[in-house]
């Protein structure tokens, strides 16, 4: 068998991908693999990437073709590449597309090229009964295709079924335009300053329309923090002139995002309503959080604000933040196929892997912005990531070796020792805005007092957050202790520091989302700093590790330093 040295691909029958992190092509070549595949793994020498269906079908969405990554997994592989991995991935990529649901005579089809394409899916159980009558010939477009009419009803529904049966199906029955809303950005800020999108915006806002507007208009944009999402739904909305509905993660977000509409847009007061505990205001343009939505007063009751999704007749729902969006809500999806539907975040990973969920019921995705690419640009600020290892002293290591397996986590991640680092790192850092972020209360209000700074928890009211949040903003707080409650769509332009001495085990969404915290622009040396304190040698460690795997994609590298032995300021 061949074997090329110089190259840094080793690819293994089951289609996973191994990477030298050293090797002098590294970077040009993590590029083009996350493109088409998931990082697994990221120890310090070697990556490991898989291939799967779902990340394919991402890939032929946005245009990549099976031919172009075959030939570069044949000149980047140590090893020839096998033809059982180069036909496997043919067949995957070849599913997509081949199955498309169409609007024709005013009925919906399911149509194919082939009829042995129909045949393979309309017989299982679990969509049988979404058809009715027998595959036919139709004419469509300039061609003759096989069809099958479904039910309009079970349009998400069976786009949700054949995706998890391993055929995902294109959706090309076009969309209800809603209520007209007539809006134009903006044509200054307040400030005075003219308002204009940057390019990679349009970019992002073209990717979801796509070249035909009768058939663009589902799908996720996967961009940074920092990079402008919320400008990114409002050019939407605006392109669209539609009622639109906004779903986001909290209050905090829903007032952003009215104040972001307002300022940018000629929409006033009157046309953008807020429907949350305190606020229930529908309005031409409603913006709401999910768990408003999925409210019950008990497991037995009815989600009693679903109703949310019919009061108007929207043209465009926004997912923001979709990677958090919740299972009622999903299925409130599924019957919403005919409205434009746009998801909107910073990592398309869900700990859950409901990932085909968001791919066949708001769409793949449509676009995806380099973390790195952004900061070349100097539009968000230069990360410099570190992860401060700390030993357990002598007592604590014995408590935590004989704890049960479900404690020792919690016992590793509220490690004492970190209080040092957090001290020295405070001291490092005492000119900046530094955000202490963390997942257990008692932890966060412990260092709170050690270090007399404000801290924002679940339990901190409405108002106080806000308070706080505008003080740090301003300057008059320098340094602020937040939990997993600022995770999601705070903006807080000013932080330039992330402190993080605890989170949610091993995930992925809540490593990046903590990042993109500091990542507004920064003047003079534009950077930001991220530092992860961790238990060295222990479950803290390890899920370290898990979490950090989607910013390795994205091209971050955490320096490793061991707290006392190699870390000084």
């Amino acid at each position: 068998m061949e074997y090329f040295a110089d190259r840094p691909l080793v690819i293994q029958p089951d289609r996973t991908i191994y990477l030298e992190v050293n090797h002098p092509q590294y970077e040009d070549v993590r590029q083009k693999l996350q493109s088409f595949s998931d990082l697994i793994k990221s120890p310090e020498h070697i990556h490991t990437y898989r291939i799967t269906p779902l990340s394919l079908w991402h890939a032929a969405a946005r245009g990549q073709r099976a031919e172009d990554i075959i030939s570069f997994l044949q000149a980047y592989a140590k090893f020839p590449l096998t033809n059982d991995v180069a036909q496997s991935i043919r067949e995957d990529m070849d599913k997509y597309g081949q199955l498309t649901l169409v609007s024709l005579d005013t009925s919906l089809y399911l149509i194919a090229d082939k009829l042995e394409a129909l045949q393979a899916v309309i017989h299982y159980p679990s969509v049988s009964s979404f058809f009715s009558g027998e595959p036919q010939r139709l004419q469509w477009t300039k061609e003759q295709k096989w069809g099958i009419a479904v039910a309009p009803q079970k349009r998400g529904e069976l786009k949700q079924q054949c995706m998890r049966l391993g055929f995902p199906i294109t959706d090309e029955a076009g969309y209800d335009d809603g209520e007209s809303l007539p809006c134009a950005f903006a044509p200054v800020l307040a400030d005075g300053s003219p308002f204009q999108l940057r390019d990679y915006q349009r970019e992002a806002v073209d990717a979801f329309l796509g070249p035909d507007s009768a058939y663009g208009g589902q799908g996720v944009l996967v961009l940074p923090c920092g990079a402008g999402k919320t400008i990114i739904g409002i050019a939407v909305m605006v392109r669209q002139q539609c009622a639109t509905l906004i779903l986001t993660s909290n209050e905090t977000s829903v007032r952003q995002w009215k104040r972001e509409i307002l300022e940018k847009t000629t929409l006033t007061e009157n046309e953008v309503g807020e429907y949350t505990t305190q606020t229930k205001l529908i309005k031409p343009v409603t913006i709401a959080t999910y768990q408003m939505l999925t409210f019950r007063p008990s497991q037995s009751a009815a989600f009693g604000h679903m109703h949310l999704f019919k009061r108007r007749r929207w043209g465009l729902i926004i997912y923001d933040e979709v990677h958090l969006l919740p299972a009622p809500v999903y299925r409130a999806t599924a019957s919403l196929q005919s409205t434009r539907r746009l998801g909107l975040t910073a990592t398309l990973v869900r700990e859950d892997g409901r990932e085909e969920d968001v791919f066949s019921l708001i769409g793949p995705k449509r676009y995806d912005l380099p973390w790195k690419e952004l900061e070349h640009k100097g539009h968000i600020a230069e990360a410099i990531c570190t992860a401060i290892r700390v030993d357990l002293d002598p007592a604590l290591k014995r408590t935590y070796h004989l704890a049960p397996e479900k404690d020792k986590m919690r016992i590793a991640q509220e490690n004492p020792q970190k209080l040092a680092v957090v001290k020295e790192l405070l001291n490092k850092h005492r000119e900046d805005q530094v955000l202490i972020i963390g997942q257990y209360v008692r932890q966060m209000e412990a260092l709170g007092m050690l270090f007399k700074v404000p801290v924002i928890t679940g339990k901190t009211k409405h108002g106080e957050r806000v308070r706080l949040y505008a003080q740090f903003r301003t300057g008059e707080i320098r340094v602020l202790a937040v939990s997993k409650v600022a995770n999601f769509a705070i903006d807080l332009p000013a932080a330039a520091v992330a402190i993080q001495v605890s989170g949610t085990y091993g995930s992925r969404q809540e490593e990046a989302q903590r990042l993109g915290r500091i990542l507004r622009p920064k003047p003079g040396e534009n950077k930001a700093y991220f530092y992860h304190i961790v238990t060295k040698d222990s479950k803290d460690q390890d899920y370290a590790l898990k979490r950090q795997l989607f910013l390795v994609e994205q091209g971050y590298r955490y320096h490793v330093v061991d707290y006392l032995q190699d870390y000084s300021e």
